[in-house]
């Protein structure tokens, strides 16, 4: 009987940071419950994660297992953690505990756990069909989360705000609507802001989680329209 793990040698360079992803994930759904600040960060540190396990499987190559690993661990990370994240935050500022089920209980929970489905059922379909093309339908999880994150340590605090856009990313993420990729220079830029959201958040009055912000928003908004699609 041999007692190695199974996954060595089947795991690529790629796979392991897209398992520290899911990792990742996990911490930003417990800090949520602490310090939401430090959630928020992590869930861009996640993100970081998630460009850079794509750049290592172009480098080194992909393995049978890179595609499915990618979105189980985009589900903890991109999925659970933003949604834990949000209710966290809405039930502490609204004092909730779940123990009456009062509308406001109710629609506090039931909007995260929505958004988890949606999440789910998006990274399901992209890996049953968008994954071998340039664009893809319905928002992002990386981008919905990314917004949510970049918001939150840009001053956006108020949990109706950050309920109401986890709402919307609930419809948007299962739309058709299309989103090509970002060409390498625009993630490499993008990847350079997150990094500095996640270690300066504060520092020149919030210039890189709001540049971030700025920048997710703009790609919600007019990447549909306006990204070239070829590159």
């Amino acid at each position: 009987m041999q007692l190695r793990p199974r996954f060595l040698g089947r795991l690529g360079a790629a796979d392991v940071v897209t398992v520290a992803n899911a990792a990742l994930g996990f911490a930003a759904a417990v800090a949520a419950t602490i310090d939401p600040r430090l959630a928020a960060r992590l869930v861009l540190l996640a993100a970081i994660a998630d460009g850079l396990d794509g750049v290592l499987a172009r480098v080194y190559g992909s393995t049978q297992v890179g595609e499915y690993v990618d979105s189980l661990a985009d589900v903890a990370s991109f999925g659970v953690a933003p949604a834990v994240f949000v209710y966290v935050i809405a039930s502490r500022e609204w004092g909730l505990e779940l123990a009456t089920l009062s509308v406001a209980e109710v629609v506090t929970l039931a909007i995260p756990a929505l958004y988890v489905a949606a999440a789910v059922v998006r990274l399901a379909m992209y890996t049953a069909y968008d994954l071998e093309d340039r664009t893809t339908r319905g928002v992002q999880t990386t981008l919905a989360a990314t917004v949510l994150a970049a918001a939150y340590l840009s001053g956006v605090t108020d949990p109706a705000v950050l309920l109401g856009a986890t709402g919307l990313f609930v419809y948007l993420m299962i739309t058709t609507i299309e989103y090509p990729e970002l060409a390498e220079r625009d993630a490499l830029a993008m990847g350079v802001v997150q990094a500095g959201a996640v270690l300066a958040p504060l520092a020149f009055a919030r210039v890189f989680p709001r540049a971030l912000l700025a920048a997710a928003l703009a790609y919600l908004l007019l990447a549909p329209v306006v990204y070239p699609r070829s590159r």
